[in-house]
């Protein structure tokens, strides 16, 4: 049964190559091969939800590169996070970090991004679906979640419906940017580290990678280096979000949100969930870079992004 909505409604009149419905993810079933789904950059929907005074984990919409439009069926709050997709209100710019109102009638346009890969649209009280395992989020590759539950993107026709008919709208002076330069990603280093050849690491931590167009929201590959690694072979075990895994040809892939949930490649370690939400808005041919950090300075910053929207 789908939970009760009170508010207004938006209709897909353009859908683009990839709106998503989500929210913070899908835990506990991870020992059933349901993998974690939920926001790639799970820090600028947290932001849009709490612009309009929602839950920091209430779902809302994910809009990659673009390409989107919605009508709205009647007036409505939203706020706007995350990357810079060229936003458009009718002939009016939206831009991130945004709360404005939308009136019956008028359409609202992603075009292409900016700055940044993904932004993130919240309306009052998250939107109204049935959860599945707990949770809206939208895997496409398990059909899971989303508007009807089998995690598609949107398309021409959807409606998206608010849960709640009004909101207590917040403004942000500062507003933080997703998409910035030469923030280092932060990794904590795993169990097969000291497996690596002293070249690899020294390599892994002092040089860029650049992001290759093989990424998605299962993971992205970095090309640079060559990395080596000592271990002939690995029995699959459990992923982390984050996993920075090294097969055979030496390049590491990052994994992220939509992960398979076992893998038997060397792994040089995680990264942060901050560094996750970083990476999750860079352009492919964007150049990053590793810094190791200890388990406890990850969970710090981590709790600190929390305390923020309390």
């Amino acid at each position: 049964m789908a939970r009760e909505a009170t508010g207004g409604a938006l209709v897909v009149a353009e859908a683009g190559p990839q709106a998503l419905v989500q929210d913070h993810g899908r835990f506990g079933v991870r020992h059933l091969g349901v993998t974690q789904g939920g926001a790639l950059d799970w820090v600028s929907l947290g932001w849009a939800n709490w612009l309009l005074g929602n839950a920091p984990d209430a779902a809302g919409l994910e809009i990659a590169v673009g390409g989107l439009t919605l009508e709205a069926e009647s007036r409505l709050t939203l706020a706007l996070a995350g990357a810079d997709l060229g936003v458009r209100l009718d002939d009016t710019p939206i831009a991130p970090y945004t709360v404005f109102v939308i009136e019956p009638g008028q359409r609202l346009v992603f075009e292409r991004p900016v700055h940044g890969l993904r932004a993130y649209l919240a309306l009052p009280g998250g939107i109204a679906a049935a959860p599945v395992m707990g949770s809206l989020a939208s895997v496409m590759r398990e059909q899971l979640g989303g508007l009807d539950g089998q995690g598609r993107a949107l398309s021409k026709g959807d409606r998206l419906v608010a849960r709640h008919a009004e909101c207590q709208s917040r403004r942000l002076d500062t507003p933080p940017d997703p998409a910035a330069a030469d923030v280092p990603l932060a990794l904590v280093t795993g169990a097969q580290i000291a497996h690596f050849d002293g070249a690899s690491l020294f390599e892994a931590f002092n040089r860029a990678w650049q992001v290759d167009s093989r990424a998605d929201r299962m993971g992205v590959r970095l090309t640079g280096p060559v990395l080596r690694c000592r271990l002939g072979g690995m029995i699959s075990e459990g992923i982390p979000l984050g996993a920075v895994q090294v097969p055979p040809d030496g390049q590491p892939i990052v994994l992220l949100n939509d992960r398979q949930t076992v893998g038997g490649y060397p792994r040089l370690g995680a990264l942060s969930p901050l560094a996750c939400a970083r990476l999750a808005q860079c352009q492919p041919g964007e150049s990053v870079h590793f810094a190791a950090v200890t388990p406890q300075r990850a969970r710090r910053d981590y709790l600190a992004q929390l305390a923020r929207w309390q």
